[in-house]
């Protein structure tokens, strides 16, 4: 049985990250990046295909926490004989990644015990293990090295390096693990103490310039941290998650690789970074967007990787079983050659709002703006794999088509605000053409609401976002019946699904959780109404999802109450993130991703500098 999804606990570097068992045990590293080949694997096989476990030799009662504001993670043993916290953490800012794991005597005598199963090639490829002079142990193989460090006598058996050790009060024993490429010289030995003040002084700095968000701050906050871990330094681009092919579903198929970055995240990163207080990282990410896209309008991807990559074809580890023996496990990610006709409302829309923020100068990124227009007007008419990169055949996706028609919504409001030059009248009649053709073919009269795709009597979380990207007012009864159909038909034990996987033909088999950002979602739409206390209800329903620790996968089934889906989720922290803040307005709605009419364009930080105050987390992929 594997460890669940919600017992694991993230610590990362801002290059790659790490996943921590209650139980001690490292089941899951991508090094030297978050899209490298992970070293340990256990997460999605067994302990065989690799694992760093430090833990006691009895049963043990186990706590654990943050240290406050930061990424350093406290896990708490306690036994008939003794008690010992471990401490493990990534240091910050070293030119090679390393783990850094601490075990402290508390009370009493504990006895421990380390194994260290390094297996390159997601869990294949066993390293050639040799003792250096300095007591160090060496694993190579093939292009990576690892180096262990530890006062701890450990040894080889059965292809695993081992070691017994009692930790006595006030003792501390430190491990240190850190990577380099196998030609390059011996990465220099850590000090654990040093690093861990570094550590330590860095994360809590860095969260104190999140803005209060009354009584959810400290959600945000931990919500913040996570998104900063899951940030790549070197490039400012974000993956999605740090894991793939965590299932939608126990035992299901649709598994998928996160550890890249979406294009469809781009507002409501942007958003949540300047709402909580974190301009450099927004201006970071909007600079990764605008390397990435940096091309021909035609080749414009829905995907990246973290340094702007385009080449993400997907194959299966057939080695892996995968979580709970949900297979396959994918890496790589097909949906990257989709058409997803969003994708071009959510890059105008982040661009005209990184203006409206005081990021970037006006006519910075508009030459590309201008070329992506001219391509959308050519293929908005076509139908696309949608939001949920369905694998199915292309469909006239509603959402889809409400995105084009926040393109040119945004291309317009940008020349008219910044005085930036454009075809505004080409672009005015291309944005009543596309909203007079959803109101015609996306809005069903007889069902009373609108639809996922044109022709289908289904409905679709997307649908929320209408009032929340200024398409209708929250008020309008095409908006209002759509969302009382929505919490009829879409809502499960208190969750809003996607869609119906049992009534919408998308190429997989049926079943998975509940989506936790249409959840958010309906929160924001809630504010947008006016009905507070449902809004309020619901997200505090949504922040109890959240783990011991503050994190949140992608998904939630509330059938076997369970986390489930990839993890930590970024989405779904960046949906709390703008929720908290929403709902933190004294009441007064704010129109997510709106136009000039519906928000405030701007307030002041504490600096004296612009902010916008509007947010949205963007819809999830495959």
């Amino acid at each position: 049985m594997s460890t669940p999804i919600e017992d694991y606990a993230l610590i990362g570097d801002c290059k790659s990250a790490a996943l921590v068992s209650r139980g001690g045990s490292i089941d899951w590293l991508c090094w030297p990046r978050f899209d490298s080949d992970a070293c340990f694997a256990a997460l999605l096989g067994t302990p065989d295909h690799g694992r760093w476990l430090i833990a006691p030799r009895d049963e043990a009662r186990i706590t654990r926490r943050y240290r406050p504001n930061t990424l350093i993670l406290e896990t708490h043993f306690e036994t008939k004989d003794g008690a010992a916290t471990l401490i493990d953490f990534m240091p910050i800012g070293h030119d090679n990644s390393g783990i850094v794991r601490f075990v402290i005597g508390q009370h009493g005598k504990l006895k421990m015990h380390t194994e260290l199963i390094l297996r390159f090639g997601y869990g294949a490829i066993v390293p050639w293990v040799t003792r250096l002079e300095n007591g160090a142990l060496r694993a190579i193989a093939g292009p990576d090295m690892a180096v262990l460090h530890t006062p701890v006598h450990v040894g080889g058996k059965d292809m695993t390096t081992v070691g017994e050790f009692t930790v006595s009060r006030g003792e501390t024993i430190p491990f240190v693990l850190i990577y380099a490429q196998s030609h390059q010289p011996l990465p220099e030995t850590l000090n654990p103490g040093g690093v861990l003040a570094e550590t330590e002084s860095y994360w809590r700095e860095w969260s104190a310039r999140c803005r209060p968000a009354g009584k959810w701050t400290e959600a945000v906050k931990r919500s913040v941290i996570t998104l900063k871990a899951l940030t790549y330094g070197p490039t400012g681009g974000m993956v999605a998650a740090p894991t793939t092919s965590l299932p939608e579903r126990i035992g299901g198929t649709r598994n998928w690789d996160y550890r890249y970055c979406w294009l469809r995240d781009a507002t409501g990163t942007l958003l949540g970074a300047m709402r909580a207080g974190y301009y450099e990282e927004a201006q970071a990410w909007r600079e990764w967007l605008l390397r990435a896209v940096a091309g021909s309008p035609d080749q414009l991807q829905i995907m990246y990787g973290i340094a702007g990559e385009r080449r993400l074809s997907e194959w299966i580890v057939d080695w892996l079983p995968g979580y709970e023996k949900s297979a396959p496990v994918r890496i790589g990610n097909a949906a990257h050659v989709q058409l997803q006709l969003d994708v071009f409302g959510e890059v105008m829309h982040t661009f005209y709002q990184s203006r409206r923020g005081g990021l970037t100068g006006n006519e910075s990124g508009w030459a590309i703006e201008l070329a992506f227009l001219d391509h959308l007007k050519t293929i908005w008419r076509e139908p696309d794999q949608g939001i949920w990169e369905m694998r199915g055949p292309a469909q006239h996706f509603t959402f889809s088509k409400v995105m084009a028609w926040v393109a040119f919504d945004r291309a317009i409001k940008s020349a008219e605000t910044f005085g930036l030059e454009g075809p505004l009248e080409e672009w005015q009649s291309l944005r009543e053409e596309i909203c007079e053709d959803v109101l015609r073919r996306g809005y069903d009269g007889k069902l009373g609401t609108f639809v996922q795709a044109y022709g289908s009597d289904q409905l679709d979380a997307s649908l929320l976002l209408i009032p929340c990207v200024g398409f209708l007012p929250a008020d309008d009864p095409r908006v209002t019946d759509t969302v009382a159909a929505i919490e009829k038909r879409l809502v499960r034990d208190g969750f809003v699904l996607r869609y119906s996987t049992e009534e919408v033909e998308d190429a997989l088999p049926p079943g998975e959780g509940a989506f936790l950002a249409c959840s958010f979602w309906l929160v924001d739409v809630y504010v947008l109404q006016g009905r507070y206390a449902e809004a309020e209800k619901l997200f505090r329903q949504l922040v109890g999802l959240c783990n011991d620790v503050g994190l949140l996968s992608e998904q939630y089934d509330p059938g076997c109450k369970r986390l489930v889906g990839n993890f930590p989720q970024a989405f779904s922290h960046l949906a709390l993130i703008n929720s908290a803040y929403n709902l933190t307005q004294a009441r007064k709605p704010v129109h997510q991703r709106a136009d000039d009419e519906h928000v405030p364009p701007e307030a002041v930080r504490a600096d004296g500098e612009k902010e916008f105050v509007s947010s949205e987390a963007s819809p999830g992929r495959s």
